[in-house]
């Protein structure tokens, strides 16, 4: 850094004589020494030196500086010459020293020229040599890389011819890698070729291979199709085993239940080789896999997947159509195939294609799908009206469901439309089942069934479980019942399988409660209001509406059979069936037909009453053998039980024999209250005395029909008779005014009623009979018994 030096005192110009001129002359030169010595710019002082009109000052002032400056040189000089002397010296003894030191070299360059000019020319032949070694190697270098590129060249060619993409393109990358370097290939031209065939060569061999996996979306989706036929097979088959092991472990219950023996049990071993997991192999991936590597080595990963998701996307749209020319139920199989086919084609991608799809873009397809699937299936069931063919569509969506669920897809929304459809199609099944059993009753002509051969019985009665007996009947076979009940139970049994068949496999674990609902509405209001209808229709006989009651007592047994087979078909428990029997599903109609029988059979105890007429009600002597009309009832009688018998069950020809003979006691006692009669006398009641004791006969003949007890038997049958019995008793007694003792009414008249005593009796004392005639002879004595019907008759009409 420059010292800023204060001005030299010698500069200073003498000093001025008077005023500001004289000091503003002094202090000039000594700022123009500072300055000059601080290197500052001098401009000023010569502007100022040109306006003031005096440039001499200033030119004498920079002399008077130089002069200064040059004693201080000449000063400094003065004071180094020595030194200066010195060097002088030492660089002359110098110089001397160099000039020998030039001679001795140079007689060492002479000598050593003379000694290495041989060398120097062997040393340049070398040098030649060498240049030409390398030239030859370079030479060689580049051969070796051109005959190294045509051999990838033709290898790639080859490959390529060969359609081995893939080393074909490896080829093409090793060109590529080693020789589109800078400096890698001498020649420019090869190199051009080389930038401008690579690629053409990847272009070709993408145009080729989009080739090969176009014609593989082809390809696939017919084979997809039968795929998907072919996993679906499975799944039926796998389900009849599974069916047949059912029916198996039901026969084997069924045995143990009805027998005490030991049941051996066997395990069949199932080949697995129907697992639908090994039926994938069906279809080759290759093509897929080929074209998805080569475009990895193309290094267009992505837009192969892209490519790839999308044509696949094109053919599930596509497979969605459904054609308007074909009826569902024709096409439904092959729609729904394609489709399965279809998603097992991209589990199997998922898994093993390397990552060519993912978990979210095939659960986005199968989304896609269930929505159309399940839209169609909409569609379809609501235009359906028969049960059959919504049946087998809900068959073939269950198999397809079960096939897809075992490869990872959700199904419950197909499943929630069958349960959907749950009402309708039992609508339409309780329909079809309405029209057979009204068929089955209108050809039906209410006469015994005659079976011929054991298969017939099998078939008709076995099958059903109506038989009476474990005993197989000797053939020809006469059966209780008509071909009505066969034909209700096949059509009930069948109602039964088809709705199993629509729940099972629909997503309810538990449906036997749904089967046992609509049996009960198939039974409840369909089955009885069928027989309803016919017992109303008032077409039926006798003998027709006789062998509809058997019918119903046989279908009483049957019903049980149909709950029990719901039970086995379902999969629960006969115990637990049991526990929730309900009661006699066609009791209205029962009762309806026994009610209707009871009415037909009074129709004709009516009309044989009718020859009640020629009943001589005044007459001497009673009838030595009864009245005729009793005789001809009980002749009809024994003819109906004894036909009867043969095919109306215990209890229903008990309740049948019960009612006649309770309407036979009514018209007998209405006998005496008739208005056609107007007294009668003892010989009459002991003719109706002998009528009851005929018809109490009957009634003893009959009662060991009906209970163990023969005992109980007869007085169940001749309570029906009490009235009647209670009315001649009484009428027969000798002290009738017992009837007002509440003990002995109780008794032995607790079935008659106050005002008929009153009005039978009255006729009763109004008989010419000279012991309870009102006109005798004042004087005679009054009979006993006479006095105690007056009496009775008396204290009835003040009760009353």
């Amino acid at each position: 850094m420059r010292r800023k030096s204060l001005p030299d005192s010698s500069l200073a110009p003498p000093t001025s004589r008077g005023g500001a001129a004289g000091e503003s002359e002094k202090q000039d030169p000594l700022l123009l020494s500072t300055a000059i010595a601080n290197g500052e710019d001098l401009a000023p002082f010569v502007r100022k030196a040109f306006a003031s009109g005096r440039p001499d000052s200033l030119l004498q002032s920079l002399r008077h500086y130089v002069r200064s400056k040059e004693s201080e040189i000449e000063d400094l000089c003065k004071a180094h010459y020595q030194d200066f002397i010195g060097a002088v010296d030492d660089l002359r003894s110098l110089l001397s020293d160099a000039d020998s030191l030039k001679s001795s070299l140079s007689e060492a360059n002479s000598l050593l020229q003379s000694v290495a000019a041989p060398l120097l020319s062997s040393l340049d032949s070398y040098l030649e040599a060498s240049a030409v070694a390398r030239n030859l190697a370079a030479a060689l270098s580049s051969a070796h890389s051109c005959v190294r590129l045509l051999d990838l060249c033709d290898r790639a060619n080859d490959h390529f011819a060969d359609d081995n993409l893939y080393r074909a393109l490896r080829a093409v990358d090793s060109l590529e890698r080693d020789f589109l370097l800078p400096d890698a290939v001498p020649s420019a031209a090869l190199r051009r070729m080389l930038q401008r065939q690579i690629p053409a060569f990847r272009a070709q061999a993408e145009r080729r291979i989009s080739k090969d996996f176009s014609d593989w979306m082809v390809h696939i989706r017919v084979a997809s199709r039968n795929l998907g036929q072919m996993a679906i097979g499975r799944a039926s088959a796998a389900r009849q085993r599974e069916e047949e092991l059912r029916v198996k472990q039901r026969q084997a219950e069924e045995q143990s239940r009805l027998s005490l023996r030991d049941c051996v049990y066997s395990l069949d071993e199932e080949d697995d080789a129907d697992d639908p997991l090994s039926g994938v192999g069906a279809f080759e991936l290759t093509p897929l896999y080929r074209a998805y590597h080569i475009y990895q080595t193309l290094g267009l990963t992505d837009r192969f997947r892209q490519y790839y998701f999308e044509n696949r996307k094109l053919q599930l749209t596509s497979d969605f159509q459904v054609s308007s020319m074909t009826p569902f139920l024709e096409s439904h199989q092959t729609f729904f195939a394609q489709i399965a086919g279809f998603f097992i084609v991209e589990e199997r991608v998922l898994r093993t294609g390397g990552g060519l799809v993912t978990r979210m873009e095939v659960d986005a397809l199968w989304e896609t799908a269930v929505a159309k699937m399940v839209s169609v299936l909409e569609d379809q069931f609501s235009r359906m009206q028969t049960a059959s063919h919504l049946l087998l569509i809900k068959d073939y969506v269950s198999l397809l469901s079960v096939t897809l669920r075992r490869y990872g897809y959700a199904v419950d929304p197909l499943l929630d439309v069958l349960s959907k459809h749950l009402d309708k199609y039992h609508d339409l099944l309780l329909s079809d089942c309405r029209r057979q059993i009204l068929e089955a009753l209108a050809a039906d002509k209410f006469e015994q069934m005659l079976m011929k051969k054991e298969y017939e019985y099998s078939m008709n009665v076995l099958s059903f479980q109506i038989q009476t007996s474990d005993i197989i009947p000797a053939f020809p076979y006469v059966a209780p019942f008509s071909s009505t009940v066969p034909d209700c139970c096949r059509i009930v049994r069948s109602f039964v399988e088809d709705s199993v068949s629509f729940l099972s496999y629909g997503g309810q674990l538990d449906f036997y409660a749904f089967v046992k609902k609509y049996l009960d509405k198939l039974l409840g209001e369909v089955l009885d209001g069928a027989f309803l209808r016919l017992v109303e229709s008032q077409s039926l006989g006798v003998s027709q509406a006789m062998q509809v009651a058997a019918n119903m007592a046989v279908l009483e047994r049957a019903c049980d059979f149909f709950f029990r087979h719901a039970a086995q078909l379902s999969g629960i428990p006969l115990r637990i069936a049991e526990r929730t029997r309900r009661e006699f599903a066609l009791k209205k109609s029962r009762d309806a037909t026994e009610e209707l029988l009871l009415s037909l059979l009074r129709g004709k105890i009516d009309d044989f009453m009718l020859l009640t007429d020629s009943i001589i009600w005044m007459g001497e002597e009673p009838p030595h053998n009864g009245n005729e009309y009793a005789n001809e009832v009980i002749i009809y009688l024994e003819t109906l039980v004894s036909t009867a018998q043969q095919i109306l069950p215990a209890q229903v020809l008990n309740r049948v024999i019960y009612g006649v003979l309770s309407h036979i006691s009514e018209k007998i006692v209405g006998l005496f209250l008739s208005d056609l009669v107007k007294r009668f006398n003892g010989s009459a009641v002991a003719g109706i005395d002998y009528d009851v004791k005929l018809f109490e006969s009957f009634a003893e003949n009959q009662s060991h029909l009906f209970s163990e007890s023969e005992e109980a038997g007869t007085n169940e049958l001749k309570l029906a008779l009490a009235e009647a019995r209670q009315l001649v008793n009484l009428l027969t007694s000798n002290n009738p005014e017992n009837f007002l003792n509440p003990v002995i009414r109780e008794r032995s008249y607790n079935r008659l009623d106050y005002k008929k005593v009153v009005s039978i009796s009255e006729k009763f004392r109004d008989s010419s009979d000279r012991l309870f005639g009102t006109f005798g002879t004042r004087s005679a004595k009054q009979n006993p018994k006479k006095k105690s019907l007056d009496a009775l008759i008396k204290r009835l009409k003040d009760v009353s």
